[in-house]
């Protein structure tokens, strides 16, 4: 039996909004070109802050999607 093989990439999705929008971003931004996303792993969460006020949330993201052979 084969098994699969996989691609990792790391994306920062940002979002004005929360953490769970800017993740959304990322995931589904890279869905527009990737074929077979399969796991998507919160790894890092942070802000950007400006004035003392919060300004973007960013979630970094790992994303993975099976590999296909040209």
């Amino acid at each position: 039996m084969a098994g699969s093989t996989y691609n990792i990439i790391e994306l920062v999705g940002t979002s004005d909004t929360s953490w769970e929008e800017a993740a959304r971003s990322a995931v589904e931004t890279a869905s527009g070109t990737l074929k077979d996303l399969r796991v998507a792993e919160v790894i890092k969460l942070d802000m950007t802050v400006e004035g003392g006020k919060v300004k973007d949330y960013r979630a970094r993201v790992n994303l993975s999607f099976k590999y296909h052979k040209d």
